[in-house]
């Protein structure tokens, strides 16, 4: 994979990512509860799980916006459990939300620039000349025709269309080069449509690179997801793809009277 070093022949762990007997406690009240989390490199593993679940508090923990009670966290083999956010972003883990859209005012390109001078560890340099910049845009223009935004490019961002705001948080991720995407809930709040260009989206940029993702839309979850962790209470209801996972009446259960239990059983 590009801008990384290769482990050693042979020593490259199988899972990107582990975490073992991951415990979140909040003043006794236990958000995540004893999760082991095996994603493969190469996949779209997809978190899902009832509301109040411990999904989104499980990201917090992997990006290190939280600290783990219990557990440990393991990235490529190496111990990340203690790590700082900022180091964990520099490893290659890129929350989507991290660095999303934050600049509505800016063109679009310039949201990719902005991700892109980051990078490159020039982010406060805002006393440079505009031309200076002028290089980073064959870059940017190619992430964004990576992503269906080149004719976009000088919009600015708050007039995008919602669908291709999302397109545009996966772009400026996209231009960290992230080896692990972590998506929270990419697809919410989206016509038809737009999850239909969103999910094809995260297919495409899906090859070279590793994504967790917490999605609610089990339309998605079947269509593009090799794995599927189902967290209810905190704790991993079930783990695997998505038809033994669909099936598995502990899920069922747990989803009963929700969208999703509806979706996974075929409407019965």
């Amino acid at each position: 994979m590009s801008g990384h070093n290769p482990t050693a022949a042979g020593s490259a762990p199988e899972f990107i990512l582990e975490t073992s007997g991951l415990v979140k406690e909040f003043r006794g009240f236990v958000a995540v509860n004893g999760v082991d989390l095996k994603i493969r490199k190469g996949h779209i593993h997809a978190l899902i799980g009832p509301n109040g679940a411990g999904k989104t508090t499980c990201f917090n923990l992997l990006t290190k916006f939280l600290e783990p009670t219990r557990g440990s966290i393991h990235f490529k083999g190496v111990d990340i459990t203690r790590e700082a956010p900022q180091k964990i972003a520099r490893m290659g883990v890129i929350r989507s939300f991290q660095i999303s859209a934050v600049f509505p005012h800016l063109t679009v390109r310039e949201n990719i620039r902005i991700a892109l001078q980051r990078r490159l560890g020039t982010s406060f340099h805002f006393w440079k000349t505009e031309r200076s910049l002028d290089k980073l845009d064959d870059k940017a223009m190619e992430i964004l025709a990576l992503v269906g935004l080149e004719t976009y490019a000088r919009m600015v961002a708050v007039e995008l269309p919602y669908g291709r705001k999302r397109a545009l948080e996966i772009a400026t991720t996209l231009a960290l080069e992230p080896e692990m995407m972590l998506l929270d809930e990419p697809t919410q709040g989206m016509g038809h449509e737009d999850v239909d260009k969103v999910t094809q989206l995260i297919k495409k940029v899906s090859e070279n690179r590793t994504i967790l993702m917490v999605e609610h839309n089990m339309k998605v979850v079947s269509g593009i997801c090799d794995a599927i962790t189902v967290l209810a209470r905190g704790s991993i209801l079930a783990q695997g793809d998505y038809a033994s996972v669909s099936t598995n009446p502990a899920v069922i259960e747990a989803y009963m009277g929700t969208e999703a239990a509806h979706q996974a059983t075929g409407g019965h």
